[in-house]
């Protein structure tokens, strides 16, 4: 029988647990293996009926009697469907019986009888072990947990004997603390004494002091009050006394006095008072301090306002450096922070009236309308499409404006008189020294405010004092914005002062027989004055230690040199000076090109200073920078930004400065090149091509060359004719090109020598092949190969990446001159491959297959 018929008929539902036989009688009972069988023989005729009624039911189901019971429509076949369950059941029943009789039921017996022995004689080792509990333990048990009572009552006497004890000796220490400040205070009148009694009372538990037991003990015929009473009434008579001490010899300038009465108001629980006190006596000192300074002061001085606000903040850190260990010592951990807030109350007040005088001495308020109007009238006109002339254009070269004569009407003139740069760079200065000095507090107050628990190396939060007070909105209003609005104006008019007395270099030409005397870079004037505003400009934001400040710095000179000084040079670059021919088929003017290829170098050494401002500004990352020197930039920078993401803000706005410029001058300098290169030097390309393959004949034999040759008029050795090719094609390309590399910076001639073996490549490929098909001789095939490789020799002097361009032509000239073996090798090697794949023992194919072999076709056979 399968596993699954003893599962279906284990699992029958319609089977009835009357029709089991218990298992006892199946061990037990030696007939019932025939029973079961004489049963199955019974039920055999019963089966076969169920099955032929199963089949007319559902014939996918006669061997599964359950099947029949849930498919049954009548009871005849419910009976039938019954009798084959019951008749699988005994047939099962049988079976089992049959096996555990002939396998177990030896092993059974064995192991019963050895439970039996087992279980008699741990019957008898459980009635020892109640005899030895009720017997030998019991009596033990009883002891223990007396004993434990005992202990326990013992332990709750002893608890409520020390509780007591305690109350008494806090009761005797409260009464000798009011009898000692009652007597101190007498006669004596030792204050410090007093006061110390008081702090004593005050480490008594107030429940004890103010409980039955110490108002019935402590009072005495001389002090006949509750001991709370007369404890308070001490503070405050103490309280009283110390405030008048403390102002008398405030007033007398007794320090030693000062210091004495106010270590005593944390004694008697009065350290607001204190503080309050302490705070008030320090910030006159403050206060009379900024107002000297302000009267003896001459305020015309360039700094004196700087001057006067640095000092105010020194003498306020002075004080918190020189007092905090004072008050933190008798008053406690963080309790300067009380002094630290009147003290900021006092600078508020003191530091506004320094920036309130500042202001209006300096006409401030003036100056930012000026600046606000200003119409930047040079930028404006230049940009303008019909504006050729005047402001337009770039009139004069080495001149610094037109028209500034004595009686000249210029109207930059008088935008110059309106708005006066040094004033303007002057403020600039004052307030980023200003600045400085207020981050400088700042970063003090803030390292005292922080929390002791804070790590050392934490980065730093502003604190609440300072950022709700008056005096840093005053900053804010006095200072930030009136910087952003100056270095916008003073950077911006500074880009068009550049470009209105732009200055080109002198004694520049394309002729290397005229030397030149200027020295590299040839740029414009522009480049270097913008470029070192830039510098001036950052390093100025960057004192102030204001992240915002350099924010703002940062997005202006992003935005006005892209604005302004970028398309100042690209409107110069597309108007004025693009290299076009003055005829149709001529050459550009000799001037032009020397402008134009001054204007790109300008674009270049302009993203070489940004990028070179930028890295003096950030730690060094280039690889072999001592570590030293990374790490004292790397502090420089973390002492000068040191709150929470500063730092990482401030390096992250230089950066991308650095990127946007470059990204913004990469696209100009790639149109400008190719206009070089399509203007100047592919013009001039093709008659220096014509030039060099003049005489060039590669269907020649050898001795039809050497023929020729014998016949010419001209007197000329083979071997100088083979060399007639290179020596032609270095001659007119060092006259072109080699002015060029003389004029430009080295990053912008590579980039056109790029683009100029670029195109060369491609023309010399169509030459080549234009011999395909068997045009050139085996020894003209050789010969080209030799001329070739002078060429690309010239052309990739000082660069040698450069002949990778021509690595195409080169590979075409080798497959031509292969003999044959080496072909048939290569066509081995290669095996029919894909391009560029195993071939040549793992050279790098530029060639495809049947480039390969039409290359082979150049060679007449």
């Amino acid at each position: 029988m399968s596993a699954a018929t003893l599962s279906n008929g284990a699992a029958s539902p319609t089977i009835s647990s009357s029709k089991l036989l218990p298992r006892s009688h199946i061990i037990t009972s030696p007939d019932a293996p025939a029973m079961t069988s004489s049963s199955n023989l019974k039920t055999g005729n019963s089966i076969r009926k169920s099955s032929t009624t199963s089949k007319n039911i559902n014939n996918n189901d006669n061997d599964d009697p359950s099947a029949f019971l849930r498919n049954a429509s009548s009871p005849a076949e419910i009976r039938a469907a019954l009798a084959g369950l019951h008749a699988r059941e005994s047939s099962l029943t049988g079976r089992l019986d049959s096996l555990m009789a002939a396998q177990h039921h030896q092993d059974l017996s064995r192991s019963l009888t050895r439970l039996d022995n087992l279980r008699a004689g741990l019957g008898a080792q459980v009635i020892a072990a109640r005899g030895v509990s009720n017997v030998m333990l019991a009596g033990a048990s009883d002891t223990a947990a007396h004993l434990s009572s005992r202990v326990r009552t013992l332990d709750l006497e002893k608890q409520r004997v020390e509780d007591t004890l305690r109350v008494v000796e806090q009761v005797a220490e409260l009464k000798a603390c009011v009898a000692g400040v009652v007597g101190s205070m007498g006669a004596p009148q030792d204050w410090e004494a007093a006061a110390g009694y008081i702090a004593r009372a005050a480490k008594v538990p107030e429940d004890i002091v103010r409980g039955g037991f110490a108002a019935a003990v402590v009072p005495t015929v001389e002090v006949p009050d509750a001991p709370w009473v007369t404890l308070e009434n001490a503070r405050e008579s103490l309280c009283s006394l110390f405030l008048r001490e403390f102002e008398r010899a405030a007033s007398e300038g007794d320090e030693a006095r000062i210091t004495r009465f106010f270590k005593l108001f944390p004694l008697i629980g009065r350290g607001d008072v204190g503080l309050d006190v302490y705070g008030r006596y320090v910030c006159q000192g403050v206060a009379q301090e900024a107002r000297t300074r302000l009267k003896e002061g001459v305020k015309k001085d360039d700094f004196f306002f700087a001057n006067a606000l640095a000092k105010l903040f020194e003498h306020i850190a002075e004080i918190v450096a020189g007092h905090g260990s004072l008050v933190e010592r008798h008053y406690g951990r963080g309790k300067m922070v009380k002094v630290i807030e009147r003290l900021q109350m006092e600078a508020d007040v003191q530091g506004g009236i320094i920036l309130d005088a500042w202001s209006d001495e300096r006409a401030v308020d003036r100056k930012l309308t000026d600046i606000r109007s200003y119409p930047f009238s040079f930028l404006v006109q230049s940009f303008l499409p019909q504006q050729r002339g005047g402001f337009g254009g770039t009139p004069r070269v080495n001149s610094p404006a037109i028209g500034t004569g004595a009686n000249s009407n210029d109207p930059r003139r008088s935008e110059d008189e309106g708005v006066d740069m040094k004033e303007i760079f002057g403020l600039l200065s004052e307030i980023a020294v200003m600045l400085g000095r207020w981050s400088l507090y700042s970063r003090f107050l803030a390292a005292k405010c922080k929390d002791p628990d804070t790590p050392d190396d934490a980065p730093l939060g502003m604190p609440d004092v300072l950022i709700k007070s008056n005096l840093s909105r005053k900053v804010e209003a006095k200072l930030a914005k009136p910087f952003d609005a100056m270095t916008m104006f003073f950077f911006r008019r500074s880009v068009e002062k550049a470009f209105q007395l732009e200055e080109s270099p002198t004694g520049l030409s394309l002729s290397m027989s005229k030397p030149i005397d200027s020295n590299p870079p040839f740029i414009i004037s522009a480049v270097d004055d913008v470029m070192y505003i830039v510098n001036i400009l950052i390093r100025k934001s960057i004192e102030t230690s204001q992240r915002d400040v350099v924010d703002s710095l940062i997005s202006t000179i992003t935005s006005l040199l892209g604005s302004d000084f970028i398309r100042m040079i690209q409107r110069k670059m597309q108007e004025e000076l693009c290299p076009h021919p003055v005829q149709a088929g001529g050459f550009p003017p000799e001037n032009k090109i020397i402008a134009f290829i001054v204007l790109i170098n300008s674009l270049d050494m302009a993203n070489e200073y940004l990028s070179r401002i930028i890295s003096g500004f950030l730690p060094p990352a280039a690889a072999g920078t001592r570590a030293a020197e990374q790490q004292q930039s790397v502090n420089v920078l973390r002492d000068t930004f040191p709150f929470k993401n500063d730092l990482k803000e401030v390096i992250k706005h230089l950066q991308d400065l650095e990127r946007s410029y470059s990204s913004k001058t990469r696209e100009l300098l790639q149109d400008s090149r190719q206009v070089l290169f399509n203007q100047v030097i592919k013009p001039r390309l093709r008659p220096i091509l014509t030039d060099t393959f003049r005489d060039a004949d590669y269907t020649l034999t050898e001795e039809e060359l050497s023929e020729m040759l014998a016949q010419s008029v001209d007197d000329i050795d083979e071997s100088d004719y083979l060399e007639l090719v290179h020596r032609r094609f270095e001659h007119g390309w060092d006259a072109l090109m080699k002015p060029m590399a003389r004029l430009m910076t080295p990053k912008t001639f590579t980039t056109v020598l790029d683009l100029t073996a670029r195109s060369l490549s491609k023309t010399l490929e169509k030459r080549v092949w234009g011999y395909a098909g068997g045009k050139a001789s085996a020894y003209g095939a050789i010969r080209m190969e030799r001329d070739f490789n002078g060429i690309i020799g010239t052309i990739s002097k000082g660069n040698y990446g450069v002949r990778e361009m021509f690595a195409k032509i080169t590979q075409i000239l080798m497959v031509a001159n292969m003999d044959e073996e080496e072909w048939e090798e290569l066509e081995g090697e290669n095996g029919g491959g894909e391009d560029g794949e195993g071939a040549d023992g793992g050279m790098d194919w530029l060639l495809t297959e049947e480039e390969r072999r039409r290359a082979r076709t150049i060679v007449r056979t």
